[in-house]
């Protein structure tokens, strides 16, 4: 269980604090049964209900600085995702992101901005597909190692970004 005050990644809400453990007073709820109350933290005006009793895999809690530092020494041999099929990218992408794991996010990070380099090689825009799911992984982690190491998310994002080089 968690803790009030605790940090957690729940889903694409991306770096929650957890504010309140109680029922909630909602027409249509259980009013026996107990809820999180999340604040997103790079969104002030959100608010996210994770009923207790239904964790799963969309919320854990954030890195610890060690758990952290391993994953940035991890980086350099991280294997970028194998696209086979063109039409099927977006599916691996969504899976990257559904596992709310960060060694899934640096994969899609590396392979997105690989993708990125080749068609901006090659004369081509990079899709709005790619760009959609960068900014995605890019803001879940970066938001995530900024809370862990107290900097701010685009300082994360620099140090991230010079890592995947």
């Amino acid at each position: 269980m968690f803790e009030i005050g605790e940090y957690v990644v729940c889903g694409n809400n991306g770096v929650c604090q957890i504010k309140e453990i109680t029922t909630l007073s909602m027409s249509g709820v259980d009013k026996n049964r107990k809820y999180y109350i999340l604040k997103p933290v790079y969104s002030e005006s959100s608010t996210v209900y994770v009923p207790v009793d239904a964790l799963h895999s969309s919320m854990r809690r954030i890195l610890s600085r060690e758990e952290a530092n391993l994953l940035i020494d991890s980086i350099p041999q991280v294997q970028a995702i194998t696209i086979k099929d063109e039409k099927a990218v977006e599916a691996q992408y969504r899976e990257c992101m559904q596992s709310n794991r960060c060694d899934e996010l640096v994969k899609l990070l590396k392979t997105l901005k690989t993708r990125k380099k080749n068609r901006l090689e090659k004369g081509h825009k990079v899709t709005a597909v790619d760009s959609r799911y960068y900014k995605m992984a890019e803001d879940n982690l970066c938001g995530e190692l900024a809370i862990v190491f107290g900097i701010t998310r685009t300082e994360a994002g620099e140090f991230l970004d010079n890592k995947m080089d």
